[in-house]
């Protein structure tokens, strides 16, 4: 039987970024001033956006991590108290600025990061250890790859020896050694982070199979993809299944990825089967795409299982 989601404790471990985000017809050249419009400040980073996103689905939700003593810093910090995330594991850190992300929007609903970690990249084990009461009273610990590969695994770690239950998202694409992916009970990575895990090229749904298959066969447990407008996929060593996305109209997908893992944690933490989980996840992660900007497009719990139950409709 699936438990109360505001009985749940869920921790995140991750980033902190402050997002400029613009519109653009296309990528610039080399040496060109190219012309955007519509510049606009959001709340973002992976794990922050995912804390939000945890916490607007009911569970009480702490963050670790660390941002700058700047007044960027500040306004991160000051936007995760709105949303009743507790920051008490977030570190200043006075010798690095607060990360920051630089967006750009295109036409045909996609988009470009160029990131810089900047006080992320400082978090080391040692504030992990300094987090572990909460990590250790939690039910689900979410990390990403934005942070140091050395914090990401002793969280994993710290959360395994707990007998928690850990999600990896594999975002952004980087190299993560076989031994960290192994301490995630479900790694969820999109079609290009999938790409960089396992060095296969991925077009689709049956080249991202098989690179998942890939995966199981390093160790992984249970690999959930995020193929964005062509849903998501299931793959543990028993099967491969397919959901189809939720159908929405796409205005900017940063952060959607987000939002389908923290849901996906969530709703697996409350007892929840994989299968309806993903459902779940998918239209949290559409409805993120229907809005602009990262944290802001974030949706409340209400909104997901109005969006679930339409889709039942049809």
């Amino acid at each position: 039987m699936a438990r109360r989601v505001e009985d749940l404790q869920v921790v995140v471990v991750g980033s902190t970024n402050f997002d400029m985000v613009v519109k653009s017809d296309r990528l610039p050249k080399e040496g060109e001033s190219l012309l955007v419009s519509n510049l606009r400040f959001f709340p973002g980073g992976k794990g922050a956006n995912q804390a939000v996103a945890a916490a607007r689905m009911g569970a009480p939700t702490s963050m670790v991590g660390a941002v700058g003593t700047d007044i960027i810093g500040d306004f991160l910090l000051q936007g995760l108290a709105a949303e009743k995330i507790d920051t008490t594991w977030v570190r200043r850190d006075s010798a690095r600025a607060t990360g920051s992300a630089f967006i750009m929007l295109f036409p045909n609903g996609n988009n470009c990061i160029a990131v810089d970690p900047a006080a992320n990249f400082s978090l080391t084990p040692a504030d992990i250890e300094r987090a572990k009461d909460v990590i250790e009273r939690a039910d689900v610990l979410l990390t990403v790859l934005e942070i140091p590969l050395e914090a990401v695994e002793a969280a994993l770690r710290l959360a395994r020896k707990a007998g928690k239950l850990t999600v990896l998202d594999a975002g952004p694409p980087r190299y993560c050694p076989v031994e960290i992916l192994t301490l995630a009970e479900v790694v969820s990575p999109n079609e290009t982070e999938l790409a960089q895990l396992t060095g296969e090229e991925v077009r689709g749904r049956v080249s991202a199979r098989e690179a998942a298959e890939k995966l199981l066969a390093m160790g992984v447990k249970t690999v959930v993809l995020k193929l964005g407008s062509d849903g998501s996929m299931l793959v543990t060593a028993k099967k491969a299944k397919h959901f189809p996305a939720c159908k929405v109209d796409a205005i900017d997908p940063t952060a959607a990825g987000d939002a389908f893992t923290a849901a996906l944690a969530v709703e697996l933490a409350a007892g929840f089967d994989f299968e309806n989980a993903i459902r779940f996840a998918n239209c949290a992660g559409a409805l993120a795409a229907s809005k602009l900007g990262a944290q802001p497009s974030l949706p409340t719990r209400a909104e997901v299982e109005a969006l679930v139950a339409q889709g039942k409709k049809t």
